[in-house]
Order: structure tokens, then sequence, then C-alpha cells
């Protein structure tokens, strides 16, 4: 009876997971669109937004700005079946036409390159990441920095015995974004996990973090890599079923600049980043920093295109 019971409780939790996993992280594999971008908002006309005469001819002509984005909860989610972007990145974005005065919109597509490429094509104007600025973006992107981070791991609660705290991720198989800043995280955990005589941790890149919820689901992986604001979020959403731990500063965690990106010659990099240092100036970004429990990873003023080293 006892053994039937777990079976049929694991079973119901893996359905659990599931579908929380789609609802945290939608389905990505097909781009698709959402002009409302997670409520109905209407662009100031273009002679009471303060920065509207600066923008792009192009930009201008057209009345919308195209932003390209993946579903990484609690930045941007979009559910399977195509319905409103819900999360931080559409209060920016309403915040942002009050500045700019033209509409923006969102694309979903999935994985890192697809936006790369998508905006040096020009099908996306930017691309709110947020992503670690480095000097080789730079070299192709402005990076308008806007919040920092620390990585933190998701893991099953069931497992918590195993994973009682940072140091016992050494030697486990952990998931993350290929190519995001959580493959950087990675690599300098494991410089503590060798410093401590420890097994390195294996890094499993996938294309977003749908995938990485997905890998921990179905056991695949023992941990998923992410920012500690997605963390807090998914375990918020999940507390029956996932924890998480943060890594250290002792094990390389370190405080990482995260920020926006556009095409270096597409001439919109200086426009959005003094639209964001106006959002700074009149308390708007404290505002939605605030809703969403981003106080700790706050920044005084944005930056742009700051000297960073990968």
């Amino acid at each position: 009876m006892t053994a039937t019971r777990t079976t049929a409780t694991r079973a119901t939790a893996l359905i659990a997971l599931a579908a929380s996993a789609l609802l945290l992280a939608g389905c990505a594999s097909t781009p698709s669109s959402n002009g409302d971008n997670g409520g109905a908002s209407s662009a100031p006309a273009a002679d009471k937004a303060p920065l509207f005469s600066e923008l792009p001819k192009d930009i201008q002509k057209s009345g919308e700005i195209i932003f390209g984005g993946d579903n990484h909860p609690p930045y941007r989610s979009q559910a399977s079946d195509g319905g409103p972007i819900t999360g931080i990145d559409p209060d920016f974005q309403r915040a942002l036409e009050g500045q700019l005065g033209v509409k923006i919109k969102t694309e979903i597509t999935s994985g890192l390159p697809a936006l790369l490429t998508g905006m040096q094509s020009g099908r996306y104007h930017a691309f709110n990441g947020p992503v670690k600025a480095t000097a080789a973006r730079e070299a192709d992107f402005d990076n308008v920095v806007w919040m920092t981070t620390r990585s933190s791991y998701v893991f099953l609660k069931e497992n918590a015995n195993k994973i009682p705290d940072s140091a016992a991720l050494c030697g486990l198989k952990i998931a993350g974004v290929a190519g995001s800043v959580t493959e950087v995280q990675v690599k300098r955990l494991n410089t503590w996990c060798d410093a401590e005589g420890k097994k390195a941790a294996s890094f499993v890149g996938l294309a977003d973090t749908n995938s990485t919820v997905l890998a921990v689901q179905a056991g695949r992986v023992d941990a998923m890599a992410t920012t500690k604001t997605a963390a807090i979020d998914v375990v918020k959403k999940t507390p029956d079923t996932f924890k998480y731990v943060s890594q250290t500063d002792e094990q390389g965690a370190g405080v990482d600049l995260m920020a926006l990106l556009t095409p270096k010659d597409s001439g919109l990099g200086t426009v959005l980043f003094d639209a964001f240092q106006n959002l700074f100036d009149n308390g708007e970004y404290a505002k939605i920093m605030k809703k969403w429990g981003l106080e700790s990873v706050m920044l005084d003023k944005p930056q742009l295109n700051p000297t960073v080293t990968d």
C-alpha cells in the first residue's frame, strides 16, 4: 500500500511539475509576437514623449520597436496558447513607451544565438535579456546595463538532503542556458571546487529556461543554474516542488552587470540608455524593481557599454 501510494504521489508530482514548467516558461519552440505585452497600453503622442525626436528615423516612421525575447520568467512568460506576455519586461516596456512615444512589441523565440542573429539581421531592434555585459558583446551591440545578478541553483525539493548548500553542487550535473551568465558562473564554481579538492560540476548547455526546468523535472540533471531573481520566482510559484541555493562570493559569484542589447549600428543604444536614465530619475525604475522584489539587484544608475572583461 505504501509503495503504491508513493508511486501515485510521485506521478502526481511529475504531472504538476510538467504543468508548472509550462506555466513558468511557456512553449518557446515557435516564434510568436504579442503587441499588448501583458496588458493594454498606448504609447503617448510623439510630441509628449521626451525622446521621440532622438529615435532613428525608421522607428519614428513605423511607430514601433520590436524586442526579441525568450521565455525567461519572471522577466517574460508566454503560455503555449500565445496569450499575453507577462513579467518584468512588459512593465519596463510600458514605462519606456512613455519616454519614447512609440509602441514596443515582443516576439518570443528560443535561444540566445537566435536572438543575437535576429538583431543583427534586423528582425529585432533589441533584446532585454537580461544578459551579462561583456567586452565581446560590446563589439557588436550597445549594452545598456540596468541591474546586477547572482547565480542560484534550483533543484527538486525531494533532493534537499543531497544539496544542503552550494558546496554540494561540486560533482553534480547542472543545466543552464548555453552562452548565458550562468555558464560563466559554473566555471567559477568549478575553480572553487578544484581548490577544495572536490570534483567539478558538469555543465549541460540548453536552449532556454523551459528546457532547464524540464531537465530537472525529468532527472536528467541534478539542478538548473539561473539568476537569483528567476530562482526566487520558480520557488515562489512551486514551493512544494523546488528549492534553491545561491553561489557564494567565495565560490566566485561576484556581481555581474546585466544588460539590454541593441545593435551598435542601429542608433538606438544611446536613446534607450537615456530612456532608462529618465526612469531611474523619475522613480519608475525603483517602483518596478520593488514590485518584483528585485531590491537586491538594483543599480544606482544605468550604464552604457561599461568597461568589462569576459
